[in-house]
């Protein structure tokens, strides 16, 4: 990752915890101006409350930061530790109004982060036996990108693209525009020569006769789209079975799996299967 990059993702964190906080109108908190005299000095802990993996820690030191620089912050767990329920994970003190200001800002991080990075866990030890990868998607709720990957990233997972600007995703809308994916693909190349950009290009497929055209242009990464359990070594064989035209079935599947057993994601990454990524939208299926 560059500077470039890195000031980047820096900014969207920095600009989304400030939109958090202003969302409170934290200089406005009547009830902790009404109540709390100024010079009034607190401490507070915050505990884990289920076991799971914590994020967000240093996420609720910049909230506590940016309501009152003097605010001590002491992490007593780290973003990646297994916490168990009761766990002191951080204690926080100073002026007791910033404390008050900027505790539910701070929790509402830590809670989402703490839930994505602990799903993401489950799915990593899951496929742990394989040389498969979970990696994120772009289904973030807005605003939220940042924490949301970096959540992924604390669990276990791997960073698909961040955003439209560091990786070319070549889906069904560009293909048919296209006229192809070799002439999408060609296209994609030619514009990073051009504007000499040092990114992969990854492209979906849907069916053989796209998934031979793509191997024949030699993208980066190859995306099977709508196929079934066997991926990439099977897929580069011939032995996939395209599974389009059958969501009903498939949602129905996944409801049964669900009933039975918490926490069982249809593997995809067995071995005999060859290396290959695992697209979860893990931000949209926290659950319990």
């Amino acid at each position: 990752m560059n500077k470039a990059q890195q000031d980047f993702y820096e900014g969207c964190r920095s600009r989304a915890v400030m939109l958090a906080l202003e969302e409170d109108r934290y200089s406005g908190d009547i009830t902790t101006l009404s109540t709390i005299d100024e010079g009034m000095v607190g401490r507070a802990e915050i505990r884990a409350k289920e076991d799971g993996i914590l994020a967000g820690a240093e996420v609720a030191r910049q909230v506590f930061a940016a309501c009152d620089v003097a605010v001590s912050v002491v992490c007593r767990h780290s973003d990646g530790d297994h916490v168990i329920a009761g766990d002191l994970v951080l204690e926080v003190s100073g002026k007791l109004a910033p404390l008050l200001i900027g505790e539910r800002t701070a929790l509402n991080f830590m809670q989402r982060m703490s839930g994505i990075a602990t799903k993401t866990k489950i799915f990593v030890d899951k496929v742990s036996h394989t040389s498969a990868s979970i990696l994120d998607t772009r289904k973030t709720a807005p605003g939220l990108r940042y924490f949301d990957k970096e959540a992924v990233r604390i669990g276990g997972g791997r960073n698909h693209r961040f955003g439209l600007f560091d990786m070319m995703l070549v889906k069904d809308n560009h293909i048919d525009a296209s006229g192809g994916v070799a002439n999408a693909l060609r296209k994609a190349k030619q514009y990073c020569r051009k504007h000499q950009l040092a990114v992969k290009i990854e492209t979906e497929v849907r069916s053989f006769d796209e998934l031979r055209e793509a191997l024949s242009c030699k993208p980066d990464i190859v995306l099977l789209d709508n196929f079934g359990i066997d991926l990439t070594k099977a897929a580069e064989e011939g032995r996939l079975d395209p599974v389009v035209g059958r969501e009903r079935e498939i949602e129905r599947l996944a409801q049964i799996l669900s009933r039975r057993k918490k926490n069982n994601p249809v593997l995809i990454g067995e071995p005999g299967v060859g290396k290959s990524a695992i697209a979860e939208g893990l931000a949209l299926r926290i659950i319990k």
